[in-house]
């Protein structure tokens, strides 16, 4: 199907939190929670250029630890309650909010990719040859 009959997202962070294809913003980016779908039903984007890798779990770990520490700092000098209390309190809050955050962050990221033409970086091996040629022709001038 030809590109120009869908309208490209123009706002990647928004078309990823939805879980939209970032090219047609119609089919679904995931065919699970977390798993990323082939392709877009509608448009017929293949998705395997995605590759978020990490990033989604590191930035849902960021985003929660900060409240979740808030929470249980609070919660201890509150109450003063045995330790063990937090790990039927603060320790399910951060595990549930990381969970929350995964797709979203992961849509966005694979959105942004799409948006920003991200792919694998290479070596650019003609220019490394040029620039050992004229490195060598400044030697020897």
């Amino acid at each position: 199907m030809a590109d120009a009959s869908y309208s490209p997202t123009t706002n990647p962070m928004l078309t990823g939190i939805k879980g939209l294809c970032p090219r047609c913003q119609k089919g679904s980016l995931f065919a699970g929670y977390l798993k990323l779908a082939p392709r877009c039903e509608v448009c017929d984007l293949d998705y395997s250029f995605a590759d978020p890798a990490d990033g989604p779990a590191f930035f849902a770990m960021t985003i929660a630890a900060v409240p979740a520490l808030a929470f249980g700092i609070w919660f201890q000098t509150s109450f003063g309650l045995p330790l063990w209390v937090h790990g039927l309190t603060t320790l399910p809050l951060t595990i549930f909010s990381c969970i929350a955050l995964l797709r979203p962050l992961k849509g966005w990221l694979v959105c942004s990719q799409f948006f920003h033409k991200a792919h694998e970086g290479l070596i650019d091996l003609e220019w490394h040859a040029d620039a050992a040629r004229r490195a060598a022709k400044a030697e020897d001038a």
